[in-house]
């Protein structure tokens, strides 16, 4: 996997850096990038079709104050006292926000998420408590990151931020108020290029957004992800790229647009997704009743049960019933394909190379990490620095990204609990794993399905690296079978899935006026 990454590097604008960094730690940033000139301003981005809203004008926001007018000179005085008392620490939040803090808040997101996916413990007397929104001090903390949870995290935020951005871009060019600096000549801005109108600023959107999203997802982080709000807004102002009032707009476009996107998010189905045992059960049973198997967890100590049996009725973004997309009826246990896929994983397992342990090692994204739907956002940062994409851009693809892997979840789980197809561990007599146990049945594989959806989008968005990231798919699916823990059907099949669920969410990005 280290000469896929490589491949990205050598086209990246200069000062990406991967900085290596423990999920334990206070949260530090993903990479380090210096602020690049935008290939695009895309200047009728007000007019795209938003995902919640039906227009960018469904919020409203006042009307600017004419530049010359006395309360916009003051505020070009505040802005000026502002930049000539700027901290040294505030010299280094405007570093780190940049022109693009989509970036920053999606790398806050995936290390939440990393920081968050721990599988709650058993209690003392063998029982389990799950995680409570209600009382997320715990124990356990909640959330449990998941791959579930962390996908529909990740498409809260970025469709919020999409049509936040949306809207902005709406009031922009409708009120062509230019930047301070443009109005004044003794203002010397930390960020020179991609100069476009002031109002309302993107930058507190994304902030208002990211944090009201973030928060509503880790209650716990409420307090620090205030802070790096407040650190995001004060950015701005310094930075001499907007006013107060820019500001003070920005966020009422982004506070209206969040309460739109988690009033969608309260009544999507996931706080049913986790189901009692007696649920459990009965699908299982129902699965041993048409096929005569069932899945069981094989792990030590067993969970009673298996992780969010209903999360494939969570609604879809871009797909009306999830049925048109559920997978093929996997192979009967017993009959000549099924025996043939024994043979082909016993063989993996006898001949483990040090490059299939690798692969299955590079793609595990387990415990701790930012999850398989958290690593092609990771992948998606690197495009889109190296592309020199603009804010409402890069909050486009994130949001297409976040959504396809999201509504391939939810057909991935669809299927896994309807067909309840027991994973190899359980039907081949004395056979190991190098990859753990997962707490739900087979078929189909979530690292293909996600996988796939997710390269599915960033070909359409990036397609002069359509070969990369479909071979990183295809990749990111065998490593399941290498780790013993899927059928290779799990996984073609899998991505498959992902592929037929991720047109959906192009055919919707197609007609949204961007391309």
């Amino acid at each position: 996997m280290k000469s896929m990454k490589k491949s990205i590097i050598p086209g990246m604008v200069m000062g990406l850096i991967l900085l290596v960094t423990a999920c334990d730690k206070d949260l530090p940033t993903l990479y380090k990038f210096e602020a690049y000139e935008f290939a695009s301003s895309d200047m009728d981005g007000g007019n795209w079709t938003p995902v919640l809203l039906s227009s960018g004008s469904d919020i409203t926001i006042p009307e600017p104050e004419s530049v010359n007018s006395d309360a916009y000179l003051q505020e070009l005085e505040e802005l000026k006292e502002a930049m000539a008392t700027r901290t040294e620490a505030e010299s280094q939040a405007v570093d780190f926000w940049t022109q693009n803090p989509v970036i920053r808040w999606n790398e806050i997101a995936l290390e939440l998420i990393a920081k968050y996916n721990l599988i709650p413990g058993p209690n003392a007397d063998g029982t389990y408590t799950l995680p409570n929104p209600s009382n997320p001090d715990g124990p356990p903390a909640f959330p449990f990151a998941h791959p579930p949870y962390a996908v529909r995290a990740l498409a809260y935020l970025s469709v919020a931020q999409y049509d936040g951005l949306i809207s902005a871009w709406h009031y922009k060019y409708t009120y062509n108020r230019a930047a301070p600096f443009v109005q004044d000549e003794t203002i010397t801005p930390a960020y020179p290029n991609n100069i476009g109108p002031s109002y309302p600023s993107g930058g507190a959107v994304i902030a208002s957004v990211s944090r009201k999203i973030l928060t509503q997802m880790f209650p716990l982080e409420a307090d620090y992800l205030a802070d790096r709000e407040a650190e995001h807004l004060r950015s701005l102002l310094v930075s001499g790229n907007h006013v107060q009032s820019d500001i003070d707009a920005g966020q009422t476009i982004g506070e209206e647009v969040s309460s739109i996107a988690l009033a969608r998010a309260a009544t999507d189905g996931m706080s049913k997704a986790q189901t009692s045992k007696q649920v459990s059960d009965s699908i299982a049973a129902s699965a041993m009743e048409r096929y005569g198997w069932q899945w069981i967890n094989k792990e030590i100590p067993q969970r009673p049960v298996g992780l969010t049996p209903l999360y494939g009725q969570v609604k879809m973004w871009s797909v009306e019933n999830v049925e048109d997309t559920r997978a093929i009826p996997p192979p009967a246990i017993g009959s000549p394909e099924y025996l043939a896929d024994v043979e082909i994983l016993k063989d993996y397992a006898e001949n483990m190379t040090e490059e299939r342990r690798r692969i299955a090692n590079f793609w595990q994204d387990g415990i701790g990490t930012y999850t398989p739907p958290g690593h092609w956002n990771d992948f998606a940062i690197r495009f889109v620095v190296k592309y020199r994409l603009n804010p409402i851009r890069t909050a486009r693809m994130f949001a297409y990204l976040n959504m396809a892997m999201m509504d391939g979840g939810i057909s991935c789980w669809d299927s896994k609990y309807y067909y309840h197809y027991p994973r190899p561990i359980q039907t081949i007599d004395g056979f190991k794993t190098i990859a753990g146990t997962p707490n739900f049945p087979s078929y189909t594989s979530g690292h293909s399905v996600f996988s796939a959806a997710g390269a599915e989008v960033l070909a359409y968005i990036f397609p002069q690296e359509a070969e990369l990231v479909r071979g990183w798919a295809k990749e990111a699916a065998i490593s399941r079978v290498y780790g013993g823990i899927h059928w290779t059907f799990d996984a073609t099949v899998g991505t498959d899935q992902g592929i037929q669920v991720a047109e959906y969410t192009i055919s919707r990005a197609r007609l949204d006026g961007a391309d």
